[in-house]
């Protein structure tokens, strides 16, 4: 299993709105994660910076092949209609990403 963290801004405008859509996922969304082996996925919203934190915990063994199924869902590209125009990725970011990696400096089980 791997732990992993990421971060994105919020577009304070629409804050309420991603708050509301999070409150329901889409039921194959969610599917959608589970069999790409996401797990205990949490996404938390830090105000008035409109920082969101995302974890999750990866049970899978070919981390790309996961993450290209869910991009290549229908439904799920369906749902980031909805939810990428709240979202403000960080100017610093990688070429590759949307939400920000973040390196893992400590753990406690």
């Amino acid at each position: 299993m791997q732990r992993m963290a990421m971060v994105i801004g919020l577009v304070p405008e629409k804050v309420e709105e991603y708050k509301r859509l999070h409150s329901a996922v889409w039921p194959q969304v969610l599917a959608r994660l589970s069999a790409s082996n996401i797990r205990n996925y949490s996404i938390f919203l830090r105000e008035p910076e409109n920082l969101l934190f995302g974890y999750w915990e990866y049970h899978g063994s070919d981390y790309a092949a996961d993450m290209a199924a869910i991009a290549a869902d229908p439904e799920t590209q369906r749902w980031w209609t909805f939810c990428e125009p709240c979202q403000a990725p960080l100017a610093t970011r990688a070429p590759d990403e949307h939400w920000a990696m973040l390196e893992p400096v400590f753990h406690m089980d």
